[in-house]
């Protein structure tokens, strides 16, 4: 069925896919091959690019002043300002409850502000409303803990979800996407390294698996913000770093800025260039990996219900190496184990 240019995405039953003049779908037919999968797929254009740590004239990309967010007697965020230029790699840290998901919902719009403005180059985004607010949500993409994918649909429909605050409601509703669109998600899928699983239920797929689907999904929104909560919260150390490894090269090579929050001291010391630490509701911390220090830890982390000092190795998740994930696939598949497996 087809409409106005669009198709309907159908899983191919072949194990190779890319898309043919019929809709079927077969890789082998597919040029996967580009210097970069993101600019074969439109999803960025090399005079777009800006490099990390540039503002846009005298406007920082991201700003919040005073920010709150009360739940009825509650402080869940209590007035905090930050301005972030466009294409740092940021990653904020603290205890269960600081108010780090909370803080990145409110950016998000999924959560209401109660009190303080959110920027984006100076426009206020913490009062859009309608079609303006669903434009912001398309910008700002949001990754979460536990991937929010939908379990029953094959890995290219979830990943055109992405699409959807762009789509008519008839095309939706008739799950109908354009050509372009589906050789786009499939190449995303390819650099992210799960591009075998297109045509299989999310629900099949392992939890490092998905959270690659869930980046996938982020990026067919053409994000100029990608926020990420927990993203590896619920994985196991390889899984963390593979998802780890993913959002640092997007912010490398396509200068998106990535905002992640994190619960893990090695690994914001691994990937982020600037660290933000919360308690209560606050910042408590805002600088560079390096000045971590111990003091700086325990007015994060505080101390333990015997008086003594956090200690790091408690948060570690033993991501001791970065690579690229094409560095991981290489590590992964030389050890006899396939890197879509995991």
């Amino acid at each position: 069925m087809a409409a106005d240019g669009l198709q309907v995405w159908k899983p191919p039953k072949t194990e190779g896919f890319g898309v043919d003049g019929a809709g079927a779908v077969d890789r082998n037919k597919t040029d996967m091959k580009p210097t970069s999968a993101f600019h074969m797929a439109g999803l960025v254009q090399s005079s777009n690019i800006t490099k990390p740590g540039v503002i846009q004239g005298d406007l920082l990309m991201l700003e919040l002043t005073d920010v709150t967010r009360r739940f009825g007697t509650n402080i869940a965020v209590d007035s905090v300002s930050l301005s972030i230029p466009e294409g740092q790699m940021v990653g904020i840290i603290g205890r269960s409850g600081a108010g780090k998901s909370t803080l990145l919902r409110m950016i998000n719009r999924l959560t209401g502000v109660s009190g303080g403005v959110i920027s984006h180059y100076g426009r206020p985004v913490s009062t859009l409303t309608g079609r303006e607010l669903r434009s912001w949500q398309r910008d700002c993409a949001m990754i979460f803990q536990q991937f929010n994918l939908v379990p029953r649909l094959d890995v290219v429909s979830n990943v055109l979800h992405g699409t959807l605050n762009m789509r008519s409601t008839f095309a939706t509703m008739f799950n109908l996407f354009p050509r372009e669109d589906i050789l786009r998600a499939i190449a995303i899928l390819e650099r992210l390294g799960v591009a075998e699983n297109a045509p299989k239920r999310a629900e099949a797929l392992s939890g490092g698996q998905q959270q690659r689907v869930a980046i996938a999904r982020a990026l067919m929104q053409s994000p100029k913000l990608i926020l990420a909560d927990e993203p590896i919260a619920s994985l196991d150390p390889l899984n963390a770093q593979i998802v780890m490894d993913a959002l640092k090269d997007i912010n490398e090579q396509e200068g998106i800025t990535v905002v992640t929050n994190l619960h893990t001291l090695d690994t914001a010391r691994g990937y982020c260039e600037r660290i933000i630490g919360m308690a209560a509701g606050k910042v408590v911390f805002d600088g560079k990996p390096d000045e971590l220090t111990t003091e700086a830890v325990r007015a994060i982390y505080g101390a333990g219900a015997d008086g003594e000092e956090i200690s790091e190795s408690m948060t570690s998740t033993s991501l001791h190496v970065r690579g690229r994930p094409a560095d991981i696939k290489a590590k992964v598949t030389a050890s006899g184990v396939a890197l879509e497996s995991i």
